[in-house]
Parts: C-alpha cells; structure tokens; sequence
C-alpha cells in the first residue's frame, strides 16, 4: 500500500529517503480519545515504496473531539521510529504486509 504523496512529508535518516503522513482525520476511537494516534512511514525511493511502517504513538490524535492538547510528531520521533523499526527488522524496500510499531507505552485511553 503506497501512501498519498499529498500531505506526505519528507524525511532523510542515514543517508535513505522516507515519507511519512499521520491521517487527516481521526478514526472513531481516535476521535474519541480511546485509542491513539497513528501514522505511516514508506520508502521515498523512485524504484517505487515496499512495506509502510505503521506506527502507533502514545498521545491522541490532534483533531480529537475531545479537546486533548497532543504533542506534535516532530521529524525527531519519526527518524527515531524508522530507527527503531529498522533495528526490529523492517525492511522498507522490500514487499509485503505492514510492519507494526508500537510505541503507545503511557497511552491511557479516555474512558
């Protein structure tokens, strides 16, 4: 699954190309502050994307219905997931189901 260059932004981490995009608006349970916030990671190379990473952080999403102020993603916490994802053995160049990460520890979902 390749992800939508629109709204996709760009991020260099040891010398390879990624894009990254958190979706626009929230799933229901996103909304609702019940499960966190989720974004993807793919290859920015032109021999075109493999496996996404998915990660799932540990705040709410930003367009939570709800009001709950999140931190921003910084380019930081994404070169820091594609890292760790790499060392778990994501291999973004190379086909195949979406390789999860998830780093929602201290996530406590509003009841």
């Amino acid at each position: 699954m390749a992800l939508n260059k629109k709204g996709s932004r760009r991020i260099t981490v040891d010398g390879t190309d990624y894009r990254w995009r958190i979706r626009r608006k929230p799933t229901y349970a996103q909304a609702m502050c019940h499960a966190p916030m989720v974004y993807a990671v793919e290859s920015a190379d032109p021999g075109g994307p493999g496996t996404t990473l998915v990660v799932t952080t540990g705040q709410p999403h930003a367009a939570n219905w709800l009001g709950t102020a999140p931190e921003p993603v910084r380019p930081a916490d994404v070169a820091a997931a594609i890292r760790q994802a790499r060392g778990s053995g994501w291999e973004p160049a190379r086909a195949g189901s979406p390789f999860q990460l998830d780093r929602s520890a201290g996530f406590v979902p509003t009841p």
